[in-house]
């Protein structure tokens, strides 16, 4: 499709997010099945049902704009994607796991941000405020879950993954203070150096 206008680059973009929701609906449902947090294991279940209501958003953008949303596929998801699935088939601490498929999923929310924000700036500018209120719904829920996912890791999955370090039993009792005191510790130049 040539991209002469910004309507042009408008249906180009959209037809990218539409694409990406429904590769996300597929790994969603993986992605929930892996997560050993219960919390995780929720937020992941939730979004899948938030994302099946942003794709009838998009159906309803499409249906007013009177273009299919088929043809495009979305190549950065599918990077995500791909990366995801790599996490999936780790195998260690089941918190370091989780982290790391926190990681993936912010990365995905942080993709669609940027994209619904484009299309939703493009709908205003072109007159088409139905869809510019019905992309920012979904901008507002992409924004809502990143934070959700945010404080998931830094209240629970993070602090987890931490612990997950000695948790073999064995730490050397010299080895701990040094581990926490590289952690506070602030380097000031030695006396006579600079």
């Amino acid at each position: 499709m040539p991209m002469e206008t910004l309507h042009d680059l408008y249906v180009n973009e959209l037809k990218d997010l539409y694409n990406a929701e429904n590769q996300l609906l597929k790994a969603l449902p993986r992605m929930a099945k892996k997560a050993s947090a219960p919390e995780l294991r929720a937020a992941f279940e939730e979004h899948l049902e938030v994302t099946r209501k942003q794709i009838e958003r998009l159906d309803e953008v499409f249906t007013e704009l009177g273009v299919s949303p088929k043809g495009k596929k979305c190549k950065a998801m599918e990077g995500l994607i791909e990366e995801g699935k790599e996490v999936l088939e780790e195998v260690g601490d089941p918190a370091v796991i989780d982290a790391a498929l926190i990681a993936c999923a912010q990365r995905v929310e942080h993709y669609e941000m940027a994209g619904y924000g484009c299309v939703r700036s493009f709908a205003t500018l072109l007159g088409f405020e139905d869809a510019a209120a019905l992309l920012q719904e979904t901008l507002d829920e992409e924004g809502e879950a990143d934070k959700k996912l945010t404080e998931l890791a830094e209240s629970v999955i993070n602090i987890d993954a931490d612990a997950a370090d000695g948790e073999d039993g064995e730490e050397d009792e010299e080895e701990v203070p040094v581990a926490a005191a590289k952690r506070t510790s602030t380097k000031t130049p030695a006396k006579g150096k600079r």
